[in-house]
């Protein structure tokens, strides 16, 4: 089991939703992967408009795309805390039953896309 945390997403190098599919796809239980470092719920308010709108869309995006992949029971999600308003945002992949394994994850790779 990898229990090392990879270099955090940037501004500049942000992570894309077929990106985190992929990461799951080759990724063993217990793997985590940091997709987001901010402060999230902050981000993602048009009010605050700490984001451009492309930005913003991009990161909902990738948001709900690790939520689905928390909710089809593929990954956990999980929140460090930095600093203030400074979180790490980690979808940890879980195991898969074989059965569910070799459907489920071209389709979410492919609905990434």
């Amino acid at each position: 089991m990898d229990t090392r945390i990879p270099d955090t997403p940037t501004a500049q190098r942000p992570l894309s939703e077929a990106a985190l599919c992929a990461w799951l796809g080759a990724a063993g239980p217990g793997d985590a992967l940091v997709y987001h470092r901010g402060a999230l719920a902050r981000q993602l308010c048009p009010q605050l408009g700490c984001l451009p709108i492309e930005q913003r869309a991009a990161l909902a995006r990738l948001a709900n795309r690790a939520w689905k992949l928390a909710e089809a029971g593929l990954a956990d999600l999980v929140q460090r805390r930095r600093g203030f308003e400074d979180y790490e945002y980690i979808l940890v992949a879980r195991r898969r039953p074989r059965r569910i394994a070799p459907a489920v994850l071209p389709l979410l790779l492919a609905e990434a896309a």
